[in-house]
């Protein structure tokens, strides 16, 4: 075979493989999928359902979100929103975690005004303490929680917000002062370069961006690509948890906890950071374990944990930020609902 067949070949396995990698999340759900169907095919078929089911009650805040991204990209708006974390960083991280406290995303709903940020330029620091204390309260979840376990636990828990993405985002800036975290999103997902430009060189915004081509260009592209990358990572996350779900009995989780001072409460942080139940499902468990004797300590301790790194959380940070960031991420996580967990115990 001559030289310039074997470059053809090599070129097309090359052309082969990057097509491969670029679909490398579907093929892993689809495989694994096909293996779940082999050795329990009941189980594929309520796998699929929940996924569906979940990808459908999600997607409104999907959606909205993606289509907010896609719009502030459009018109240029997404300099406004920068504009709004800008300013003294040490300032910004306490408005940031009071926000997120207050605000109605959940963990895999706000990860696409993550990447926009990151991907724009705004700080670390700021932003890790909105994504840190955003899933672990809402308007919703607070009178839920009230109902639930009564106001007390309610207020705390409001309260353990704002103090976990406090420590996370002051925790953050001082790791970004002793030199880490210089590049926190992974390779291709946003690295600040044509997004940082708007930071850099601002444009005027033009909020009808439909009279012009290239925005028009821009929304549709930049809504797709958010899509396509948010959903394969759902998708993927909601299999594992459909099996957590039919594998892991809720009671095991529970017993694991038990009652007691820090042992209780460090144990009930593990369970809690991979806990597949997500904030709402988890009140009632929480409840009716608390009356079985679980220190309350322990319940606010699963809940914080479990609320910023259940299994879809997690594997969203994962999919968007690089390794050292999604550590540190639940490096936080698991520090805060220690902290305020053991907090809470004293309160009595």
């Amino acid at each position: 075979m001559s030289v310039f067949g074997m470059n053809v070949k090599a070129q097309v396995l090359d052309e082969g493989l990057n097509r491969l990698g670029k679909w490398k999340v579907e093929l892993v759900l689809v495989t694994a999928m096909i293996l779940l169907a082999w050795l329990d095919s009941s189980q594929a078929g309520e796998s699929l359902n929940f996924i569906i089911d979940q990808l459908i009650g999600l997607s409104p805040y999907l959606l909205v979100s993606i289509g907010l991204t896609a719009y502030a990209k459009a018109t240029g708006a997404d300099n406004l929103i920068a504009r709004a974390f800008q300013g003294k960083e040490t300032l910004m991280i306490f408005f940031a975690a009071l926000m997120g406290g207050l605000s109605p995303f959940c963990s895999c709903g706000v990860i696409p005004l993550i990447a926009a940020l990151l991907s724009m330029g705004v700080p670390l620091a700021p932003v890790m303490a909105f994504w840190l204390s955003s899933p672990l309260m809402d308007p919703s979840m607070f009178f839920l929680t009230a109902g639930t376990l009564g106001m007390k636990f309610a207020l705390f828990k409001t309260f353990s917000a704002v103090a976990v993405g406090m420590l996370g985002g002051y925790g953050t800036y001082f790791l970004i002062r002793n030199g880490a975290f210089s590049n926190p999103l992974r390779e291709g997902v946003g690295t600040g370069g044509c997004g940082g430009s708007v930071i850099r060189n601002p444009k005027q915004v033009v909020w009808k961006f439909w009279f012009e081509q290239e925005r028009r260009t821009r929304f549709s592209a930049n809504a797709l690509d958010n899509l396509v990358f948010l959903g394969k990572w759902m998708a993927i996350a909601f299999f594992l948890e459909s099996l957590m779900l039919s594998y892991i009995p809720a009671e095991t989780v529970g017993n694991l906890v038990g009652e007691g001072g820090w042992g209780s409460v460090m144990l009930a942080s593990v369970v809690g950071i991979p806990a597949y139940l997500n904030g709402y499902a988890a009140l009632p468990l929480v409840a009716g374990l608390m009356e079985q004797g679980m220190a309350p300590g322990a319940g606010m301790a699963f809940l914080l944990a479990g609320g910023v790194s259940s299994i879809p959380a997690a594997i969203a940070v994962w999919a968007l930020a690089r390794p050292q960031v999604f550590l540190a991420y639940l490096g936080f996580a698991f520090t805060g609902a220690c902290l305020l967990g053991l907090s809470f115990g004293l309160l009595g």
